[in-house]
């Protein structure tokens, strides 16, 4: 029983034989500015995202992403052999998860590089980064809006008899930025044709709408959004 006390008591003189108390309230500091800029990280990616998955979900990620970052780099960079037994470490990791676009891996880049920052003491950069990158996204943003088409799948039907399909892409083709046929499909009476295309506005959309309904009133018009963002 002795010895194993002795065992303890060795144990945790040596793991705590680089510990200062002084370190604790820079460490928590540092550990709670890491979890709100990663937290700020999500509100940006939910707010300015333009992913088709559930960016609500993908975002909660973040955080947790940055601290446990944050948390390693803390430990590992005053350490050589930790450092290489991290680098061991990773090469031996897999993610599986699905990465659909490259705008999600992009923030997922950053929520690392928040705790990479912070870990490694560098936490005004860090923040001054952030700031920067922020508004980067926000500016790019912007542009984006200022020049974000409509791009949706329409769909023609007529019951009554076939469609005159030139003069349908006449008229789309004169209110659309672009514009790709997609199906035809007809069946006796009843004919169907799907275009993909693109508005620069929902004014150029209503005018097309109207002209294919003075073309024939009987048509059905369906507008389908292709990007799929619920």
């Amino acid at each position: 029983m002795t010895e194993i006390k002795n065992y303890i008591k060795a144990f945790i003189i040596d793991n705590l034989s680089g510990f200062q108390p002084s370190n604790i309230p820079n460490f928590l500091l540092n550990l709670i500015l890491t979890a709100i800029l990663a937290y700020i990280l999500g509100i940006l990616f939910i707010r300015f995202g333009n992913t088709h998955s559930n960016r609500k979900s993908f975002a909660r990620n973040f955080v947790l992403l940055s601290v446990t970052t944050m948390f390693i780099i803390t430990f590992v960079k005053s350490s050589l052999a930790l450092s290489l037994g991290l680098v061991g470490a990773l090469s031996i990791v897999r993610f599986r998860s699905a990465i659909k676009e490259p705008e999600e891996l992009s923030y997922l880049f950053l929520s690392i590089a928040l705790g990479l920052g912070v870990g490694a003491g560098f936490s005004v950069l860090t923040v001054f980064g952030f700031m920067v990158i922020s508004l980067i996204i926000w500016f790019n943003n912007l542009l984006n809006k200022k020049t974000d088409n409509q791009n949706l799948i329409i769909s023609i039907a007529n019951n009554e008899g076939n469609i005159d399909t030139n003069k349908i892409v006449d008229i789309l083709k004169e209110y659309s930025s672009s514009l790709r046929l997609k199906r035809i499909d007809e069946t006796g009476n009843n004919t169907e044709v799907s275009f993909l295309i693109s508005f620069k506005n929902y004014d150029e959309l209503e005018k097309s709408k109207n002209k294919l309904k003075e073309l024939n009133p009987n048509i059905n018009i369906s507008y389908i959004d292709t990007s799929n963002d619920f």
